[in-house]
């Protein structure tokens, strides 16, 4: 990163330059390069002091609401009184009359297909691929490979293929497809064979014949629409709530495959559409500081856009090479050909308004809004979709979709709607070309949720929810009101179903049925597979027709649950309710009880590991997004959202006597002695305990002691510090 260019009003490090000018800009038609940078540099110069305004607005509303609050200090806040202070600073916005999004140009995997959604770490490579290629999955290799089935009683997975978890397996894999694509007579359990019969001229048809000699067909014909077949096997393509299944038959003579000999109709595999769209994200699961790290990240992006990003690696002794998957060809049942994409739509998450990033600064020496820098460059690189550039089509309407975070409330929307279209302007794109998604976890997004979908009702694809975030706000927001309930029990209050539901309402009243996705949180344990195969099912059954996933085996078992419930129908029934309760989302979960010295030291606990297992991947290794185990070492799919809600549940904590600052860095120290143990055989760790001045312990420790007095309760400020400060060092 030697040097800066001047230009276009602009300093650009000279890896970001040198990036974009040579490796982004000559692939694409109608760029120049001198044309590029100076719409890009006028659009900082227009734009940055409107972004520095909204964040003065944020501060300066919270500083009213502690000051409400603390003129107020009673536990059973008057509601009505609490409101009208909310309307009066302009925090909450009256609601304008009844309208519906007129987004066009979207494709089906966000308009009309409900399925998982993956969110993955852009700047990992491997993980993007493996998430772009979670389109498809094994629906056998799901089950075999974790939790669902019991690793007991004969039933082990050991190193070698155990017949009676492979047989487990089968009957599991039955049992979906007689509620996914049932047959008219008995069950998939009873078939010993299935054959493709002729129909009128060329026309297939399915067939399976029972146990007992009997031919049955599907109860429902129309959904079985295609197949592939050569000498050792037969897919049979089936839809089921415009969700594709792939059935594999072993046709071979042989007799070899371990998996088609357990059982008379020879199946050896399900596939299932698993992850239909993914989110590869820049913001919370990525650490990235500086101008070396943002090239990473849209190098990444660019060759997922151009179709030729690869991830060499060692798997089992082989070197292996991830490449983007081709899509998948059949013959229709009519004969024609079908084709179907081989990949996930794929979704970028730029990063919110409040941070900058020192790739660009200004003439005067100021770093740019890296919302402002991740908006231009993820749009730029997309014109290789746009363009045709790559053999594989993301976007088949020729939309790019940028999913949106850490909006506080409908004039920052605006401004980003705003934004979209200056960057439109400058890559001579059709207005609303870019869509947004916006991520409802902001508490003052939440109350204003009509409104904030109206500032881009030509644009919204996509509104989610996310207790994590959402909390953290929550917390950060009320700070002066008291002293907050445990974690665990802040997700039971009223408030929390009452903003799910109130989403979901939202959505709907403005149209996004058939438009759009609604989408629900993380399932954060990706480990606890069989338990998220009996919980997760509660997200569609909500009327949310996408829910974020950790990994492309969970979106294969999180797609059973689209199968089960159609996720239209619902919101055809709850479109009509009443809508959810703006007084119960108001209602702080408050203390309510005196805790025990054992009830607040587990909780310190419980916080502090957490925080630091993160933590210390972030600001030694680089790592924003990981398996980090909690204290009694489940392992927990961990970003900063939850780092942002353990933190600032610590300093409300502290902030009103719950414990005291010796007692957090009690906590701290001996939390650090159970993660240096856990990451023991991570041969790039650092130990915290030996002495507690390493930089990432300092910054843990910050988090808390600090933690109120950050913008929003948002951590990235302080770990943006501490990583440029041991990178500086490492240098």
């Amino acid at each position: 990163m030697n040097g800066r260019i001047l230009i276009g009003g602009l300093q650009v490090s000279q890896i970001l330059y040198d990036f974009i000018t040579d490796e982004v800009l000559p692939g694409l038609d109608n760029i120049e390069t001198e044309s590029f940078w100076h719409g890009f540099g006028a659009m900082v110069h227009e734009l940055a002091p409107q972004n520095k305004q909204l964040l003065k607005k944020r501060e300066h509303i919270q500083s009213q609401i502690d000051g409400w609050h603390k003129a107020n200090n009673n536990p059973d806040i008057n509601l009505k009184k609490y409101i009208s202070f909310l309307t009066e600073i302009d925090y909450l916005i009256p609601e304008g009359g009844d309208f519906e999004i007129c987004t066009q140009n979207i494709d089906n995997e966000i308009a009309t297909i409900a399925g998982p959604q993956l969110v993955v770490p852009i700047n990992n490579a491997r993980f993007a691929l493996n998430a772009a290629n979670a389109r498809w999955g094994s629906l056998y290799d799901a089950f075999y490979g974790t939790d669902v089935i019991s690793n007991t009683d004969g039933l082990e997975k050991g190193d070698v293929f155990n017949e009676n978890r492979g047989e487990k397996v089968i009957e599991l894999g039955f049992d979906f497809l007689d509620r996914a694509i049932p047959l008219e007579q008995g069950s998939h359990h009873q078939v010993i064979n299935y054959s493709l019969a002729s129909s009128s001229g060329t026309n297939k048809r399915f067939e399976a014949t029972l146990e007992h000699g009997e031919k049955s067909g599907l109860r429902n014909p129309e959904q079985f629409i295609a197949y592939q077949e050569n000498n050792t096997e037969l897919v049979m393509l089936f839809v089921n709530n415009s969700l594709h299944i792939e059935v594999h038959v072993d046709i071979s003579n042989d007799n070899k495959h371990p998996v088609s000999t357990l059982h008379p109709s020879k199946i050896k595999d399900i596939i299932l559409e698993s992850a239909v769209t993914t989110i590869q994200d820049c913001e919370d699961s990525v650490a990235a500081v500086d101008a070396e790290d943002k090239t990473q990240v849209y190098r990444n992006w660019l060759g997922l856009m151009c179709g030729d990003l690869e991830e060499t690696l060692e798997k089992q002794g082989k070197t292996i090479t991830r490449r983007l998957n081709t899509n998948r060809v059949y013959t229709a049942v009519n004969g024609d050909s079908l084709t179907l994409s081989g990949r996930s739509l794929m979704l970028i998450r730029n990063v919110g308004h409040l941070m900058t990033n020192d790739a660009i600064l200004t003439v005067s020496g100021d770093e740019i809004p890296e919302g402002i820098l991740d908006g231009m460059v993820t749009s730029l690189i997309a014109l290789y979709d746009i363009q045709g550039k790559s053999p594989y089509k993301n976007s088949k309407t020729n939309s790019v979709y940028i999913v949106k975070p850490k909006m506080h409330g409908p004039e920052e929307v605006a401004f980003t709607n705003n934004l979209f279209a200056r960057i439109e302007t400058v890559l001579k794109l059709p207005v609303n070309t870019l869509k947004i998604g916006i991520m409802d976890e902001e508490r003052r997004t939440t109350v204003n949720l009509k409104e904030c979908i109206r500032a881009v009702k030509e644009r919204i694809i996509f509104i989610n929810t996310g207790f994590l975030d959402r909390t953290g706000d929550e917390i950060h927001t009320s700070m002066e009101a008291g002293a907050f309930l445990p974690k665990g029990e802040i997700k039971n209050q009223p408030w929390i179903k009452a903003y799910e539901d109130w989403n979901v309402d939202t959505g709907l009243m403005c149209g996004l049925r058939g438009k759009a996705q609604i989408g629900k949180g993380m399932w954060a344990m990706p480990d606890l597979m069989a338990q998220m195969l009996n919980e997760k099912i509660v997200h569609p059954e909500m009327g949310a027709n996408c829910a974020w996933v950790p990994s492309p085996t969970a979106a294969t078992l999180h797609a059973t649950h689209y199968h089960y419930v159609n996720v239209t129908q619902i919101q055809d029934q709850i479109k009509s309710r009443q809508r959810a309760s703006l007084d119960d989302i108001l209602t702080i979960p408050l203390l309510d009880r005196v805790l025990s010295k054992d009830e607040i030291q587990q909780e310190l606990d419980n916080n502090a590991q957490s925080i630091l297992g993160y933590v210390v991947r972030w600001i030694d290794q680089g790592v924003g997004c990981s398996k980090v185990p909690d204290i009694n070492n489940i392992a927990l799919m961990e970003d900063r959202a939850t780092l942002r809600i353990s933190s600032q549940h610590m300093a409300n904590w502290l902030h009103h006597n719950i414990c005291s600052e010796e007692q957090i860095i009690s906590s701290f120290k001996r939390m650090a002695i159970i993660v240096d143990k856990q990451n023991s055989k991570d041969r790039f760790y650092k130990d915290m305990a030996s002495d507690y001045s390493g930089t990432a312990f300092k910054a843990a420790l910050d988090l808390v002691l600090k933690g109120r007095h950050q913008p929003s309760g948002y951590t990235e400020p302080l770990l943006h510090q501490y990583r440029k400060a041991l990178k500086t060092q490492s240098t």
